[in-house]
């Protein structure tokens, strides 16, 4: 069984390094995928409301047999549920579907900045930590001026930011302030739904190396010390996707991909989406 390395949080968390992702896995198929992914090695498991599998994912989890102490479960509010008495609500509703009697991170899914509720939530949010029901508390698709409103108007600050982050959207700008603000960088879409696979720099390292080209992104992921979230239902990429823990990308490899950004985005734009 791999071990994956644990990236400390500005709390003192520990979250694994590499997770597993449900991002539009239908319910009833999310119970056998996360199974699967907790069967291969995987402990970090990344949900949302919105997707519709919270469920799913309680139920992999009941039935595993695992100490929920070995596991980090996230969820995600969604947009429609922002605001402080929303988020309260939607936290409890999440956490019901899911089985579980706390949450290792909750997570505001979108800014919305034309909702104009994201501090709302956010109090809400500081007050289920200060409970102890949430072990960390971060933010998803946030951009540099939502992240400093949200430091200007209170004393927790997120402990990460999960973005959309590739090869082809490589963030430099969001991940320095991320560094310097002690906030942790989680990538969504960590392969650009295989858009990225075939760009030459990679598919050159996964030549070279004998591994795959998703491999070969996701072990750059880990070199920038980013914590991602690989999503597959097929048991064998789910595997596969953990295995990257036994090779090394050079520096050259490293500039190499890092030459591909190409403001590549498979999703919304985080300033514009409502």
């Amino acid at each position: 069984m791999t071990t994956v390395p644990t990236v400390k949080l500005n709390n003192g968390v520990e979250i694994p390094q590499l997770g597993f992702g449900v991002f539009q896995v239908p319910d009833d198929q999310t119970t056998a995928a996360v199974a699967q992914a907790l069967e291969a090695g995987y402990r970090s498991i990344d949900t949302a409301a919105i997707y519709g599998n919270e469920s799913g994912v309680g139920r992999a989890l009941a039935n595993s047999g695992i100490a929920r102490e070995e596991l980090f479960v996230t969820t995600k509010l969604w947009n429609a549920d922002q605001g402080y008495d929303a988020t309260l609500r939607a936290f409890d509703a999440s956490l019901a579907k899911l089985g579980l009697d706390h949450l290792d991170l909750y997570l505001i899914h979108w800014p919305t900045p034309a909702r104009d509720l994201y501090l709302d939530s956010w109090r809400a949010i500081e007050h289920l930590a200060g409970d102890g029901r949430i072990r960390a508390a971060g933010v998803s698709n946030f951009q540099p001026a939502h992240l400093t409103r949200l430091r200007e108007n209170s004393t927790l600050v997120p402990a990460v930011n999960q973005i959309e982050l590739h090869p082809g959207l490589q963030q430099t700008e969001l991940r320095a302030f991320h560094a310097q603000h002690g906030i942790a960088t989680e990538a969504w879409s960590p392969l650009a739904q295989g858009a990225v696979l075939n760009d030459p720099a990679v598919t050159a390292v996964a030549d070279r190396t004998g591994k795959s080209p998703a491999q070969v992104v996701l072990r750059w992921h880990l070199q920038l010390g980013n914590i991602v979230i690989p999503k597959s239902v097929t048991p064998a990429r789910i595997r596969q996707n953990l295995e990257v823990f036994d090779f090394e990308l050079t520096d050259e490899d490293m500039a190499a991909i890092a030459a591909t950004d190409r403001d590549l985005r498979t999703g919304p734009h985080p300033d514009q989406f409502n």
